[in-house]
């Protein structure tokens, strides 16, 4: 005899619309002993999603896209049940346990507008395509599954956060230019202290991968910006604007860089974007948007080629360091560069097999003049170009 959980899921999740749901959670609400049976079922569809490649924080940004902060809520607490019952789990998954919202409670007092929340997020859950992976699912054997951090890593990074927040919080652009730009060369040297590392010890590791969220508004700047980002650190990112996200391909060392400086760049072009909105609006402009679209976009051009010579600043230094210090000893030419271009080709590599098919986008929509001078300058001020992000197809 088919159970009332099936006989609801049949219902709601394979058709459109809100009758189907209406019918479904109209039955579960008739059945409280069904409650256990239909949260677990939830798990069983993200242990699916965790199958086609997605993540916690993925699924809960997509769900946040397409439903609403409630549905957030609600897979916050069926992520937080499925994934507890695994012994260990993939590295990054932690930091994105830790970033969950508020899960939602169960057993509410209004059981169907509940059980139709519930039935919504497994209609959205069960039509998740398949993505890239960047990694293992939970309950994987894999030798990488808990990866011990990178060789002097946890205070370096914590001197770089301390950095970037004390560059978000301060009033003053110089302050804000000379911390960011400390933050980016600290980067740079940890990732080329980590690749002398591992030329002199024959290390044998690869080019992994993470994703971070592009979100609206103002995606295709968000995206250019980290594509900027990326570039300067020695990785490959291919945005999929469809599901909101970008993909970063680098090494270890590199994708930690690219997550704090993205999120600190970011944070600090929207406070210099809404100062420099306020300042036209006071002068009687309301353009908002395409004053905000072109500070953006400007905004991710300039720090892009800042950032590239900041980098190949840093780079030259430590090159001339490595060759009369006679470091890798046995690196194919000597010195520093030989290594990074390895390594280079390594991450191309790796992209290319994981999206043999991507596109680069021509970004349209730069139209307010005013609001480019004004992204371009506090792209100077942060210290940290033309092409768009590479699309994934």
């Amino acid at each position: 005899m088919e159970s009332v959980i099936d006989q609801a899921c049949a219902t709601a999740l394979y058709s459109d619309g809100d009758a189907g749901l209406d019918t479904g959670a109209s039955l579960l609400a008739a059945d409280p002993s069904a409650d256990d049976a239909l949260h677990l079922r939830g798990e069983e569809f993200l242990r699916r999603a965790w199958a086609r490649g997605w993540q916690p924080a993925d699924v809960v940004r997509i769900v946040r896209r397409e439903l609403d902060e409630a549905g957030a809520g609600l897979v916050a607490a069926l992520i937080t049940a499925e994934t507890a019952r695994y012994g260990q789990l993939p590295p990054r998954w932690a930091d994105q346990l830790a970033g969950l919202p508020a899960p939602a409670p169960r057993n509410r007092p209004d059981r169907f507008t509940y059980a139709s929340g519930l039935l919504e997020l497994y209609r959205l859950l069960l039509r998740l395509p398949v993505i890239e992976p960047v990694g293992p699912p939970p309950g994987t054997a894999a030798d990488d599954l808990h990866r011990p951090p990178a060789h002097g890593e946890p205070r370096m990074l914590t001197r770089i956060r301390a950095l970037l927040a004390k560059a978000e919080a301060t009033g003053f652009p110089e302050e804000a230019e000379a911390l960011t730009t400390k933050a980016q060369e600290l980067m740079a040297r940890h990732s080329i202290d980590e690749a002398l590392l591992a030329a002199r010890t024959h290390g044998s590791g690869t080019p992994g991968a993470c994703r971070i969220g592009v979100d609206a508004p103002y995606e295709s700047a968000k995206a250019i910006l980290l594509d900027s980002i990326a570039s300067a650190n020695r990785c490959r990112a291919v945005w999929n604007s469809d599901l909101g996200f970008t993909t970063v391909v680098g090494f270890e060392p590199d994708l930690e860089a690219v997550e704090l400086l993205f999120t600190s760049l970011l944070v600090q072009g929207t406070a210099a974007m809404t100062k420099a909105e306020a300042g036209q609006r006071a002068g009687g402009r309301k353009r908002t948007k395409p004053f905000r679209q072109s500070f953006l976009m400007a905004y991710a051009q300039r720090l892009g080629s800042r950032l590239a010579d900041d980098t190949a600043r840093v780079t030259a230094a430590a090159d001339a360091g490595s060759r009369s210090a006679g470091e890798p000893g046995d690196a194919p030419g000597g010195g520093l560069l030989p290594v990074l271009a390895a390594r280079d080709v390594a991450v191309t590599d790796t992209a290319e097999r994981m999206f043999p098919r991507t596109t680069t986008s021509r970004v349209r929509g730069v139209t307010d003049a005013e609001g480019w001078t004004h992204g371009t300058a506090a792209a100077d001020r942060a210290r940290m170009g033309g092409r768009g992000p590479e699309i994934d197809r």
